[in-house]
């Protein structure tokens, strides 16, 4: 063999290792997420669903475990991709010829994306229907009972499915791009179909991080303040922990002497209010235990911390607003090489890097934050031991929603300068100028709106407690006037 055949080899060797290599990585990776993924499901799930009598059903709820397991993992990984990505530039950076991260190249990150993206249709298309009909069919009648006959069942419903959310796509397509080479193009059901379709979920996914980020943006501070140890500002603890102590012996008093009384008493409603005065008592003491530097130190650096966080989120978006204006390379756009190690993609450079890795997270705890703090999504909450599984079922097609759809909303608020790889970067309306442009507008305000309604309330609400204008009998804002009968009482 000539030395050029031996150069070639040597190559395609070279090329196979990197690919084993990035398999192996990413396999690690992933059953990593999966590993962490099974046992939060485990703590949430529902005992019962699993050990009944009928083994069928819970073979069942088995397999729809790992299923939404498998789909949690995939949106951890969501979550995790943008910051990983930039984490690894800002690291290239600084170690160019370290031989130990060897393995860090562009070509790993860009398979990541492309894994991620493909794991998302994958679980949203089919794998989380799939374990939604599989946990609620019976078998087709007249046909012999057990798993496979769910089965039978499931591939059905889930092929009719598919039919139709492939005629309301093509429906779509053909009211928004009346175009015979666009209807033509969704024949070609890998290249053209699921991306198109995925584009229609994330924008549908950064619609409700539009909706959910700033709501909970405004709900972190209280979700912080019932976590810490608020500090006593003009409050005597020891007088409200002996009026909860005489107010729960009173209401104990009732309950075990019901018929002392000519009057009906509700005695749900008393062991309710039993329970919540106990509840309060509880926190009251560990408000007492506390040390001088949980209470005054801590509380006041975590709301700050907050604070400064939500400001500086406002501030970035702000700022992109204007370039959009002035420049157009401000717009969201996708990049099919993904060269890494070659410049920072924060004017900050490492510093600014953390910034944004930082900022990625804390938006989307605050969307998960204000995802189950709204109306419409509160009774989807998972409960400790006590989650159906049609609920982890769909805890995980949410989760996975907003988590794909980080990416690009990241991207969209100008939080980083790092372009969307992959099928990422291929959403058509991430050129649109006015879409985008509405979008970061709106975040903006809204976020603006719900901070000066929810820290304004709050803060009025701790200088009428700590006054103790709220035990006055004068009616005061946010505190109704108690009436007659219960002063009396």
């Amino acid at each position: 063999m000539e030395a050029a055949d031996y150069e070639v080899l040597s190559v395609r060797e070279q090329l196979f290792h990197e690919r084993v290599r990035e398999c192996i990585i990413s396999t690690l990776l992933f059953a990593t997420l999966y590993i962490l993924c099974h046992i939060a499901l485990t703590h949430f799930k529902k005992p019962a669903e699993f050990t009944t009598v009928d083994d069928e059903d819970a073979t069942v709820n088995k397999i729809a475990l790992e299923l939404c397991t498998f789909t949690l993992a995939v949106a951890l990984g969501a979550v995790l991709l943008l910051p990983f990505s930039i984490i690894s530039n800002e690291v290239l950076l600084s170690l160019p010829r370290n031989y130990y991260i060897q393995w860090l190249n562009g070509s790993l990150i860009h398979g990541l994306w492309n894994l991620v993206f493909l794991f998302s249709n994958l679980s949203l298309i089919f794998l989380m229907p799939f374990a939604y009909f599989f946990t609620e069919s019976e078998g087709f009648a007249g046909s012999r009972k057990g798993v496979l006959g769910r089965v039978y069942e499931t591939v059905v419903m889930l092929m009719l499915l598919t039919l139709l959310v492939l005629g309301m796509v093509w429906v779509a397509s053909a009211i928004v791009d009346n175009n015979k080479a666009s209807r033509e193009s969704l024949y070609d059901f890998w290249e053209y179909y699921l991306p198109y379709l995925y584009s229609c979920i994330s924008f549908l996914g950064v619609l409700l991080l539009l909706v959910c980020t700033p709501l909970g943006l405004a709900r972190m501070f209280s979700v912080t303040g019932k976590l810490l140890v608020k500090p006593r500002l003009l409050e005597d603890l020891e007088e409200q922990l002996y009026c909860s102590a005489f107010e729960e012996a009173a209401l104990t008093r009732r309950i075990c002497n019901p018929t002392s009384c000519w009057l009906h008493l509700d005695m749900e409603l008393l062991h309710r209010q039993v329970l919540a005065l106990q509840t309060q008592r509880v926190l009251l003491e560990k408000r007492r235990k506390a040390s001088a530097w949980q209470r005054n130190l801590g509380y006041p650096l975590a709301m700050l911390c907050l604070l400064v966080l939500t400001g500086l989120s406002v501030l970035i978006v702000a700022i992109h607003i204007l370039e959009l204006l002035i420049d157009e390379a401000a717009m969201p756009r996708g990049m099919q090489d993904a060269s890494l190690g070659q410049v920072s993609f924060s004017k900050l450079g490492s510093f600014g890097a953390v910034i944004q890795v930082v900022l990625i997270f804390y938006l989307m705890i605050s969307s998960v934050v204000g995802f189950y703090s709204s109306p419409l999504f509160r009774g989807l909450r998972p409960r400790w031991h006590d989650t159906a599984m049609t609920q982890i079922i769909g805890n995980c097609v949410c989760l996975l929603v907003l988590s794909s759809a980080l990416p690009v909303f990241s991207r969209t608020l100008g939080l980083t300068r790092f372009d969307l790889l992959g099928d990422f970067g291929r959403f058509n309306w991430l050129g649109n100028f006015y879409i985008v442009f509405l979008y970061n507008a709106a975040f903006a305000g809204l976020t603006t709106l719900c901070l000066v309604k929810t820290f304004t309330a709050a803060v009025r609400a701790e200088l009428i407690r700590a006054f103790g204008l709220d035990r006055l009998p004068l009616p005061v804002s946010g505190f109704p006037r108690a009436s007659r009968k219960t002063q009396h009482q």
